[in-house]
């Protein structure tokens, strides 16, 4: 009985932290970017639940699981290895990657607001906020960030992606909803559809496992990132 129920702690312990940091409540900034969806809106390109239901899931499969998630992966390895240098060396390809000033704003914003978080925890964020300090990655990137914090629970590599992939997925539509705008319901489903495209981009993120395995190659993303900051009306900080 008391090894089931530590076995049962540990794994509710794992599932907390990953919900934790999948929550839009997470003080990150995340709910304030559309990573280029608002873009697509006003470009025609997304302007219904179908268009918008096609363009995540493109960003998903081509963006996100080839590289943000892929990092992650690494990086939570690398966090929970204690290789500092493995982790320097992934931020700095976040950095280098960014393809337009808006979307490197964002990575380095919500990198820096997990570290603010880590410490307003006190000892609750010891050990997040001391690995990133103790890595001077100045600054620190959101997905070496989401990693460090993930690291610090007992989730696995593939559940803490998961989990990170619904919050950005939730986070997107969200978005969707008051830029287009769409309904509740709507959402919802744009929601549903993500969910069950999300453990296949987990598990490509996984598989890209060494360097010349990741991209950050989404010229459409690109150049509607760029055409967004001067963008005349818009609601979101990408």
């Amino acid at each position: 009985m008391t090894t089931n129920t530590a076995i049962r702690t540990t794994t509710d312990a794992g599932l907390l932290r990953t919900l934790w940091l999948a929550s839009p409540a997470l003080p990150v900034g995340g709910f304030s970017y559309s990573e280029g969806l608002e873009a697509a809106i006003d470009a025609g390109l997304a302007h219904d639940e179908a268009s918008v239901a096609t363009w995540l899931v493109d960003q998903l499969h081509l963006g996100q699981a080839r590289s943000d998630l892929a990092v992650m992966a690494e990086a939570l390895s690398a966090w929970r290895a204690r290789d500092v240098e493995r982790v320097r060396a992934l931020n700095r390809w976040v950095l280098t990657t960014r393809e337009s000033s808006e979307l490197r704003l964002q990575s380095e914003q919500m990198g820096k607001s997990l570290l603010a978080w880590a410490q307003a925890l006190g000892e609750h964020g010891t050990a997040v906020h001391a690995a990133l300090s103790d890595a001077a990655l100045n600054p620190p990137t959101w997905p070496v960030a989401a990693a460090c914090a993930a690291a610090q629970g007992e989730a696995t590599v593939r559940e803490a992606l998961i989990g990170l992939a619904f919050g950005w997925a939730e986070n997107m539509v969200q978005a969707a909803i008051k830029a287009v705008p769409l309904g509740q319901g709507m959402g919802q489903r744009l929601l549903a559809r993500l969910v069950g495209e999300i453990p296949a981009a987990v598990d490509e993120a996984i598989a890209r496992d060494s360097d010349d395995q990741r991209q950050a190659f989404t010229p459409m993303l690109a150049i509607l990132s760029a055409r967004h900051e001067t963008q005349y009306s818009r609601l979101f900080r990408s």
